[in-house]
């Protein structure tokens, strides 16, 4: 299979990431203590997630009543996830953590979401409900809620949306109020060592891993409105803040008590994918699990009142990449299926200038043109989706531990290519899996094999963490325009500098004048559409905007890795590995279908955003 070698090639033929080793974090690693825990991860995910990825899926969480059941198997590969070290493998030693560079911990990362996002959902989860904690937490609180997070000793979730405010978030209804004591005059609340303390009562909706009996605890991170001087809660997003909600109640001491919270689960979502992951409907606070006789989730405030949603966005933004990066590899998981196919099934023959052989052997469908073009659109759009998600988990280092100039460029650049490494990957590695299932034709929609399941997987990373809609609002609205379109120029300084090596490389300047003039395009696009500054002109075609902009950055991406790949060719090492020199020439032929076949899409695209076209902005209801 071509993932693992794929990943070496990102890591080390792109990205070099073995320099990070001179820098203080990572001193005490080296390129084989990176392939130490690529090995552990492959082996991990094929002998403990991936057999077992029909089984969730079929065997969906349960409820009875009482208590969430799980198959058996899920708890067991979850263990083997915590007590290997990975979900914490980034952090400080510390906090139990390896200390690893994110690039190398997400890659470990994408053979779990190959091999059953359904169970890896759980510690991608948690890692960034501790990593929040870390980031904005008391030191009682990471060592308390977010080190045994790391240590994979409990779970955690993110609990925003709500029934009736989808992803309205400045509508949610779930209150906090200061849980005093006594007459109500005492400020025990506000001395409590775990942090200021709170009664939450409300309800949430859409939890991914909300309940089960897996682990020591679960902890939430729970968006709620504190009331003002008058009563009411603040309107809009300003008046949000966030809490620690444990399952179970934590003592003063950080030790595990037995008594639950009250927090009650009210019911489970049934999905078309995703089945392995519990999702839940949680009501906070109803009294069904009375703390000291009263009604109220306890909940601690985490960062400061008002700024919950500041807080959680570093979930958030985490979660996006995490998503990104599950619809990647679920196209990856489809790609593989069906090029195993394509080598094996016969069909067919080859058309001669006299017509077809019939007492020829049939061949591989692979043979076939339009077979060819299926695979190479599937490998364009997840080797390139992969190294999207590589290059955002760098610049996560870099911004960490690189310069004060790498570490602002890094934070501009995370921020602008958020979206689209949530975003892009969920469209076209959703389309990858349907190509997969045409390649094995009326066997592709049977759960005889697997492909099936990875487009039903799939279809929900359009929706999770931020539909494409609220994307292309966030990219076009907010991303390319802030700081005076800063990141926008870091992001057009980075692909000059790639045309401009590419110009000078054989086989590769077409392609370098192809994506100069897409980068102009998008800027030029990005011009137009604020050209009246009129948001309800600029943004009537965000979602084309950020298809194109995509489609820009992964051209500028897959550019990159021709230039890899051929300075790889020169150096003559690939020739030596099985993969054999076939593996860096396919690099080169996605990179040639992707400016050939993808990128001249973008025009019809940005035609709509440059024109400020209103057509779906002008019907009516009573249009439809």
């Amino acid at each position: 299979m071509t993932h693992r070698a794929t990943v070496d090639f990102l890591l080390h033929d792109w990205l070099h990431a073995d320099t990070l080793c001179d820098r203080e974090r990572h001193a005490e690693h080296s390129r084989e203590t990176f392939d130490a825990v690529l090995d552990l991860s492959e082996k991990l995910a094929a002998e403990q997630f991936a057999p077992h990825n029909r089984l969730i899926d079929i065997r969906e969480p349960e409820f009875d009543g009482v208590a969430v059941s799980l198959p058996a198997e899920t708890p067991v590969a979850l263990k083997a996830f915590g007590e290997a070290g990975l979900v914490g493998a980034s952090k400080d030693a510390e906090l139990g953590g390896m200390q690893l560079p994110t690039v190398v911990e997400i890659a470990s990362m994408s053979f779990f979401y190959k091999a059953s996002v359904g169970l890896a959902a759980y510690p991608m989860l948690t890692r960034g409900n501790a990593n929040t904690i870390v980031a904005h937490g008391t030191s009682v609180q990471i060592e308390t809620f977010a080190k045994p997070g790391l240590e994979g000793r409990t779970f955690g979730t993110m609990c925003l949306s709500e029934p009736q405010a989808g992803s309205s978030l400045s509508d949610i209804n779930t209150r906090a109020v200061p849980d005093v004591e006594g007459d109500g005059s005492g400020t025990d609340w506000m001395q409590d060592p775990l942090g200021q303390r709170y009664r939450l009562k409300g309800n949430k909706m859409w939890i991914s891993g909300g309940e089960h009996e897996m682990g020591e605890n679960i902890v939430h991170l729970v968006l709620a409105k504190i009331p003002g001087d008058d009563g009411k809660p603040v309107p809009g997003v300003k008046g949000i803040s966030l809490f620690i909600v444990p399952r179970k109640l934590v003592k003063a001491d950080g030790s595990i008590s037995k008594q639950r919270n009250d927090v009650a689960l009210a019911g489970l979502n049934h999905k078309l994918g995703y089945r392995g992951t519990v999702n839940t409907l949680l009501n906070f606070g109803e009294g069904k699990f009375p703390v000291n006789g009263q009604a109220g989730a306890v909940g601690y405030l985490i960062g400061k009142q008002g700024e919950g949603l500041k807080c959680m966005f570093t979930l958030m933004n985490e979660a996006r990449i995490g998503v990104g990066l599950g619809a990647t590899m679920l196209g990856y998981a489809g790609y593989e299926a069906s090029l195993n196919y394509a080598k094996e099934r016969p069909q067919g023959r080859h058309v001669a200038a006299g017509g077809k052989d019939h007492s020829a052997p049939q061949i591989p469908i692979i043979e076939h043109t339009d077979v060819k073009r299926m695979l190479l659109m599937q490998k364009a759009v997840v080797e390139g989706g992969l190294a999207l998600g590589l290059l955002c988990s760098q610049l996560v280092d870099d911004e960490m531990t690189g310069t004060p100039e790498q570490g602002e460029n890094a934070r501009l650049l995370l921020e602008l290519l958020t979206p689209i490494a949530k975003s892009w990957p969920s469209e076209w590695a959703q389309e990858a899996n349907s190509q997969a299932i045409q390649i094995l034709g009326g066997y592709g929609y049977t759960r005889d094999f697997p492909v099936e399941q990875y487009w039903r997987d799939n279809r929900l990373n359009m929706i999770h963490e931020g539909t494409h809609g609220i994307q292309g609002l966030d990219l076009l609205g907010r991303k390319v325009v802030m700081n005076g379109g800063k990141a926008l120029s870091v992001l057009a300084e980075r692909i000059s500098q790639t045309i401009q090596k590419a110009g000078h490389v054989p086989g590769l300047a077409e392609h370098g004048t192809a994506l100069a003039q897409a980068l102009q395009k998008v800027g030029a696009s990005t011009k137009a559409a604020w050209a009246t500054g009129v948001p309800e002109e600029a943004l009537a075609n965000a979602t084309p905007y950020l298809q194109a902009f995509g489609h820009t950055v992964l051209a500028w991406i897959w550019l990159e890795l021709a230039l890899a790949a051929k300075e790889a060719q020169a150096e003559g090492e690939w020739d030596k590995r099985p993969e054999g020199p076939g593996f860096l020439q396919g690099k080169l032929a996605a990179a040639d279908y992707f400016f050939a076949y993808e990128l001249p899409k973008i025009d019809a695209w940005l035609g709509v955003v440059s024109r400020r076209d209103l057509t779906c902005a002008k019907a009516q209801a009573d249009w439809f």
